[in-house]
This record gives structure tokens, sequence and C-alpha cells, in this order.
């Protein structure tokens, strides 16, 4: 009975681990992305160096989809373990679905945020920039905003977790209750 508790426990570190630094990389991918003094301007060509931002972009990005592949494989596990496949449809929406379907519309809202601000920190050449041959800078606060949505992508999941694994325990626990009698 103490195994599935540790394994709750490693699963669980796991995941605040990996959004922990999934927010690390986008503080840092803040603090290292293109500023306006970097970009050149030839006539109507402009220039924007690449930047180490990229790379944290990157490396927040990977982070912050193992995790939220981890959470949700283990709550949708917990969810319909102890069940017949058949009858693990959607009942009524619990608090746990609530949380995790905001932990996957932060995850989206983040991902697109983090990607976007990403691609821009790549080395725009003269004439090519981002887009439409335009050079781009990403903005103050873009990353330090897809830290929060990454916090609260992994919270919203780890409660969801919580309260799916609370659930199952108690319904094997009155199973076993049951049997005894």
């Amino acid at each position: 009975m103490e195994t599935p508790q540790y394994g709750f426990l490693l699963i669980f570190s796991l995941v605040t681990t990996l959004g922990l630094i999934s927010c690390s990389f986008c503080i840092a991918a803040e603090f290292k992305r293109s500023k306006e003094d970097s970009l050149r301007i030839n006539g109507t060509l402009c220039y924007l160096p690449g930047s180490t931002a990229f790379g944290f972009g990157v490396a927040a990005l990977i982070f912050l989809f193992i995790a939220q592949i981890i959470g949700n494989v283990i709550v949708c596990k917990n969810f319909c373990s102890g069940r017949r496949r058949s009858s693990c449809k959607a009942e009524k929406p619990s608090i746990a679905s609530i949380f995790l379907v905001l932990s996957w519309i932060s995850f989206g809202v983040a991902t697109i945020l983090i990607g976007a601000a990403t691609s821009m920190t790549r080395r725009q050449p003269l004439g090519e920039g981002w887009l439409d041959g335009e050079c781009y800078i990403v903005k103050d606060g873009v990353y330090s905003g897809s830290a929060v949505l990454v916090l609260i992508t992994v919270s919203s999941q780890l409660i969801s977790l919580i309260l799916i694994t609370k659930k199952s325990q108690v319904e094997k626990d009155q199973k076993v209750h049951t049997q005894v009698e």
C-alpha cells in the first residue's frame, strides 16, 4: 500500500520540477531576448542578430511539453482506473476535470506565446526579417507572461492529479472495506 504513495510523490515531483525548469527558461529568455539597440536598419531593410533566448525558449517548450504529457497520462490513467473501459465515459464535470481543462487552455496559450517569441529571437537576415521582410522584436513581458502561464498549467494539472488520485484511492478503500465485511 505504500508503493502507490511513493509513485505518486515521484510523479508529482517530476511534473513540478519540469514545470519549474520550463518557467526558469522562460525567465532566462526574457533577460536574453533581442533588444531594440541590436536592430540594424539599412534604408528599408532591417537586420536583427540572433539571441540566446532562442535556445532558452526551445528548452522551455520541451520541458513544458514533457510535463504536460506526463501529468495528463497519469491523470487519465487514474481517472479510468478501476473501471471497465466501456464505462469510462465523461460523467458530470468534476472539479478535477475543470482544472484539467484549465491546464490545457493555459498550456495552449503558453505554447503559442513561447513559440512565437522564440521564433522571433532567431537571426533575422537583412531583407528577410521575421515576417514579410520586416524585423520584429519580442516585447517586454512576453516571456514573463509565458512563465506565469507555465506555472498555471503545471499547478492546475497537479491539482487535478491530486483530486483524481484522492478520488480513486477513496474508491479503492471503499471496495476493500465492502469485501472485508
